[in-house]
C-alpha cells in the first residue's frame, strides 16, 4: 500500500504541475534527464538507466505493444543514444500516431536537458507493433529521417489509476497543494505559453516524504541518464 500511495502521489504532483503550467515547446529551468522526469510524470517507480526499464518492469508492471495515455515508451539503446530513452505517452491520436512528453531529447537553443510537451511520435514498424518509431526533433521542426527501435510500453499501475479515479484523500490533496503553492511562485517563461518546472525543485525542499523522494530521484548523484 505504501508503494502504491508513493507512486500515486508522485504522479499526482507531476500532473498538477503540468496542468497548472502547461508546456508548449521546451522548458529550460534546469537540466532534466529523461528517466527522473518520466518516473515523476508517470508515477512508474523504476530507477536506473533508461534501457534497463523494460527488464525491470517484468513482474512489477504490465507491458505491451499498444500505446495508452500515461504509459512509458521505452527506447532501446542505439547509435549515440547508448543509454536508451523513456518518454510518457500523453495522447493516442491513431493506432500509429501518438504524442509524448519527455526530457533531454532535442537540442533547443543549442542545449539539452529540456522538457518537450505533446510532441509527435509515429509508428513506422512493418508489423505496426511500435517496435520502430520516428520522433519529432525540434531543431529541424520535423520528424526527420532517423528511426528508433523500442522495447514497447510500460503501463501505469492499475491500482494507482483506480485510486486516482475514485477521488483524492487527505495525503493526495497535500501533494496537489504542494504543487499549487510552488506553481504560484513561477513568473517567467521561456516561450509564449511555456511553463517552467522550477516548482519541482522547490517542492523537493519540503520535509514531506514524497518531496524527499522526488529530490533523491533528481539528485545529480543519480545514475539515471539518457
Amino acid at each position: 500500500m505504501l508503494k502504491r500511495t508513493r507512486t500515486l502521489l508522485g504522479s499526482l504532483a507531476a500532473v498538477a504541475v503540468m496542468t497548472l503550467t502547461p508546456l508548449s515547446g521546451a522548458v529550460a529551468d534546469t537540466y532534466w534527464q529523461c528517466v527522473p522526469f518520466a518516473r515523476l510524470m508517470s508515477g512508474i517507480q523504476i530507477f536506473g538507466d533508461a534501457y534497463t526499464w523494460w527488464k525491470q518492469a517484468a513482474g512489477h508492471y504490465d507491458t505491451g505493444f499498444s500505446p495508452k495515455a500515461g504509459a512509458v515508451l521505452c527506447f532501446k539503446p542505439t547509435g549515440k543514444m547508448t543509454l536508451g530513452h523513456v518518454a510518457v505517452v500523453t495522447q493516442v491520436l491513431t493506432d500509429r500516431v501518438i504524442q509524448i512528453t519527455h526530457a533531454n531529447w532535442s537540442r533547443i537553443g543549442g542545449t539539452r536537458g529540456q522538457i518537450e510537451k505533446d510532441v509527435t511520435v509515429i509508428d513506422v514498424s512493418p508489423m505496426g507493433d511500435w517496435s520502430t518509431v520516428k520522433v519529432w526533433y525540434d531543431p529541424v521542426r520535423d520528424l526527420g529521417s532517423t528511426t528508433y527501435p523500442t522495447y514497447g510500453f510500460i503501463y501505469q499501475d492499475a491500482n494507482a489509476t483506480r485510486m486516482a479515479n475514485s477521488g483524492f484523500n487527505a495525503a493526495q490533496n497535500a501533494a496537489i497543494a504542494m504543487a499549487q503553492s510552488a506553481a504560484t511562485q513561477v513568473v517567467s517563461t521561456v516561450r509564449p505559453g511555456a511553463g517552467p518546472m522550477a516548482m519541482l525543485s522547490q517542492a523537493a525542499d519540503s520535509t514531506d516524504r514524497i518531496a524527499a523522494l522526488i529530490q533523491a530521484a533528481m539528485s545529480p548523484q543519480s545514475n539515471d541518464q539518457h
